[in-house]
């Protein structure tokens, strides 16, 4: 017989025991009441938020979204891309024209330098725009915020977001039957590509695939003008630089990438019956520019007194570009819009040939770097500390020069501004943007004879 002590421990323990479990009993339903409760409230809150975005759903009214899939589909992504309706509201009024037969069109990359002007000339003559960008910070962000607030006071609306969010082009899709696409988004520069080459797959290759999946399977299919560039030509050496010419000898991986873009054009337009045109701009300069541009940041650096490189080849023979100015480049971009022929396909199927066209936009008149230099030190009134170095196997070619008669031929693209006229109106834009009060000359002054 076990010790009276040991029995009353005995007891204790399994008293105990007993507590515990109506203790832990207690708090497993507690904690079912409370996520119970949690639940409810946030259902409540749920309908709450789609009965003030939605009051009509339950109408009669047929719309293109009216069956079930869709309009969930339209419900869930407004609540993440914006908010609901008063966002699609500004996605609708951004994307409307204002003139009979007016395209409607989605700029991607519209925050930046190119896509901001294009926006803006395009919505000047009644067109509907629509911009999307991710605002990345590849150049200082500010800058594209301020091109945003331009825009915003034109009535164009920009999206934020990605090309690669295959979702957000959907809902965009959903909402507005573009009649073009104007795809200027994409990650620039020659030499930034040996510091971070992903970025410029995934935007310049995986974004623009992801594009072309969202307008195969639009209906009705949207036309295609998008961004090449000249550095596809990469090491040719015959000049100018011609459409016909080939293009397999990239210098860069930038241009690798713009290169394969032009071969998924083709793809896309031989399966699925996209119409594409691919537009190959030559060195594009100008007010709102980007600072990653030799032009922006000599400017800058001889406005505070610092030393610019100036680039010869390994042997010593001068750096050439055909630069090109926004003004003549956003003609051409107009007028590939306005020739772009529509889609044929449907239902993510080709249903007959499409247009498929790639253009050079250039200037047609190389001008050394040195020459530029010249120019500026003139508009600048300053002398420039030149620090003449030997080019960098970074991917830069050292000459372009483009054949216009192409595009000249099919929509009438005829540059017309020299380089001398167009650094006096972005070294205008620039001080004042930058508020610099410094000795810049007045547009009605004449540039020096060595211009």
């Amino acid at each position: 017989m076990a010790p009276p002590d040991t029995i009353k421990s005995t007891k204790l323990e399994r008293y105990n025991s007993y507590i515990r479990r109506v203790n832990s009993t207690k708090l497993i339903a507690a904690s079912s009441k409370l996520l119970f409760r949690v639940t409810l409230l946030v259902a409540l809150l749920l309908i709450f938020f789609f009965t003030i975005n939605y009051p009509s759903l339950s109408s009669d009214n047929n719309t293109s979204h009216n069956n079930i899939h869709t309009t969930t589909h339209t419900l869930l992504s407004s609540a993440f891309y914006g908010g609901g309706a008063s966002w699609e509201k500004k996605v609708c009024r951004s994307s409307t024209p204002r003139r009979p037969k007016g395209l409607s069109v989605l700029v991607t990359g519209a925050a930046g330098f190119v896509g901001s002007h294009c926006s803006l000339a395009l919505k000047k003559r009644g067109d509907g725009v629509l911009g999307l960008d991710n605002f990345n910070s590849y150049y200082d962000p500010s800058l594209k915020r301020a091109r945003q607030d331009v825009l915003s006071k034109h009535q164009i609306f920009i999206v934020e977001g990605d090309i690669n969010d295959d979702e957000l082009l959907k809902k965009l899709f959903d909402i507005v039957p573009f009649t073009h696409i104007l795809h200027l988004a994409a990650q620039a520069g020659v030499r930034y590509a040996m510091q971070n080459p992903l970025s410029y797959v995934n935007s310049n290759v995986a974004g623009f695939v992801n594009l072309l999946e969202v307008a195969k399977a639009a209906d009705p299919q949207p036309a295609i003008v998008w961004a090449s560039s000249s550095s596809v030509y990469g090491l040719n050496t015959k000049i100018p630089f011609s459409e016909e010419h080939k293009t397999d000898q990239p210098a860069s991986l930038y241009a690798a990438t713009k290169k394969a873009g032009e071969a998924i054009a083709h793809t896309y337009n031989h399966i699925y019956g996209l119409s594409l045109t691919g537009l190959r701009f030559f060195t594009v300069y100008g007010p709102w520019g980007r600072p990653d541009m030799a032009y922006f940041f000599f400017t800058k650096d001889m406005i505070q007194g610092k030393s610019v490189n100036v680039y010869v080849t390994q042997d010593d023979k001068e750096v050439a570009r055909d630069f090109t100015y926004i003004d003549d480049i956003v003609k051409g971009c107009v007028g590939a819009l306005d020739t772009a022929e529509k889609s044929t396909g449907s239902d993510g199927k080709k249903r007959g040939p499409a247009q498929l066209r790639v253009y050079n936009l250039g200037n047609t008149s190389p001008v050394s770097v040195r020459k530029l230099v010249v120019i500026l030190e003139n508009l600048l009134n300053v002398k420039a500390k030149k620090n003449v170095v030997k080019m960098p196997r970074n991917g830069d070619v050292p000459f372009t020069h483009a054949n216009v008669s192409l595009a000249l031929r099919d929509f009438g693209y005829k540059p017309t501004t020299d380089l001398s006229s167009g650094l006096r109106k972005f070294v205008k834009w620039y001080v004042s943007y930058y508020g610099i009060q410094s000795r810049v000359k007045k547009e009605n002054d004449s540039p020096n004879s060595d211009d």
